[in-house]
């Protein structure tokens, strides 16, 4: 197989972003998870990268939005099957990153 025909870089443009894998991390702890208390959990983000990154993760296909029509407003995130299905995956990397970073 050639680099042209490799399944990654596409694969790539969906999981870039500084803080997408470890948002997909995160979600993939939780049933679904609020805005606010995702960003606990990753408090070096700011919430304009956060939200965009989130946009970018809902856009394609990854992450799912719920917005409660409640005052004030409520929205929580979770993971698609997509989503889910990078888990695994997530998980041999972060056992790699443990041994080896």
């Amino acid at each position: 197989m050639n680099h042209k025909q490799c399944p990654l870089p596409p694969m790539f443009e969906k999981i870039a972003g500084k803080w997408k894998l470890l948002i997909i991390y995160t979600l993939s702890h939780a049933d679904a998870i609020r805005f606010s208390d995702l960003h606990r959990s990753i408090p070096e983000v700011s919430q304009k990268v956060l939200t965009a990154q989130l946009r970018d993760l809902v856009k394609d296909g990854l992450v799912n939005r719920k917005a409660y029509p409640e005052v004030p407003p409520r929205v929580e995130y979770s993971l698609t099957e997509k989503g889910l299905s990078l888990c695994p995956v997530l998980s041999l990397l972060a056992d790699w990153a443990a041994e080896n970073m």
